[in-house]
């Protein structure tokens, strides 16, 4: 197969290497995860989307990608909650009986500065992002006796420090840390845990941002590429990091920002 059909979400052509296969994909019905739930289907995995709040868009994002020949569905699931990521799994666990690829990429957290933060902003970034994670990985393992793929969501306020943004970012340096552990210690399992850490992304979630307008003149002009990053070069990561190609990739964070963390 040619690497551009193989990577390509929106390719014709694409391999439907992923078969009789099931993907979960949190956040899944919009935005990154909408576009990385895409790229699963027309590799011809069954989805699993988590949503929270967009019945409209879990709706339709089911509908179209059970176009695509698989069956989808989306499961209302607040990843915060540890019994509502247990519904999640059981769902998956009931309807498939089974899991090959799990994107932990839900996130939510408080956008404030050290001095304005309190216990309940923590617990409740922490809960939703690193947490979910943990705890999503561990369910998915018990899905995987065949082995299979973890991917965690990071981004650059993990290992940088960005305005308001040290509850999440340190929620995401969490995760990172979580994905080597993960790697090591399922390697035998043949579970592959990796991340992935996109710079600025035009979506709905960077509209709670105060500073959406700065970050996206910034990014617009001081990017190397010479362009935001999409949704679609997430996607196209992610396919990678769970295809056989990269069957030697385990414990890594794969920046996906056009270069603009190299700059000083």
């Amino acid at each position: 197969m040619s690497e551009a059909s193989r990577l390509d979400p929106g390719a014709t052509g694409t391999v439907r290497d992923l078969e009789g296969r099931v993907a979960l994909v949190t956040g899944g019905t919009r935005g990154i995860g909408l576009a990385m739930s895409r790229a699963f289907a027309r590799r011809g995995a069954n989805l699993v989307m988590a949503y929270l709040r967009n019945g409209d868009a879990a709706r339709a994002a089911t509908a179209e990608l059970e176009g695509e020949g698989v069956k989808a569905m989306a499961v209302n699931a607040h990843m915060g909650e540890e019994a509502q990521i247990d519904k999640l799994f059981d769902s998956v666990e009931e309807t498939f009986g089974r899991l090959d690829i799990f994107v932990s990429n839900a996130a939510t957290g408080v956008i404030k500065p050290v001095p304005e933060l309190n216990e309940r902003a923590w617990r409740w970034t922490m809960d939703a992002n690193a947490r979910a994670f943990f705890l999503g990985s561990l369910r998915a393992r018990a899905l995987m006796p065949d082995g299979g793929s973890i991917i965690g969501l990071s981004s650059g306020g993990a290992n940088r420090v960005l305005p308001g943004y040290a509850v999440v970012g340190t929620s995401k340096a969490a995760i990172e840390a979580l994905v080597r552990y993960f790697a090591v210690e399922l390697a035998p399992e043949r579970i592959r845990v990796n991340a992935v850490s996109p710079g600025v992304v035009d979506t709905d979630a960077l509209k709670h941002f105060p500073m959406r307008d700065e970050m996206l003149a910034t990014a617009r002009t001081q990017t190397p590429a010479g362009r935001l990053v999409t949704p679609e070069d997430v996607a196209r990561a992610v396919d990678f990091l769970t295809s056989d190609d990269a069957s030697m990739i385990t414990g890594q964070t794969i920046v996906i920002d056009g270069g603009a963390s190299l700059l000083a």
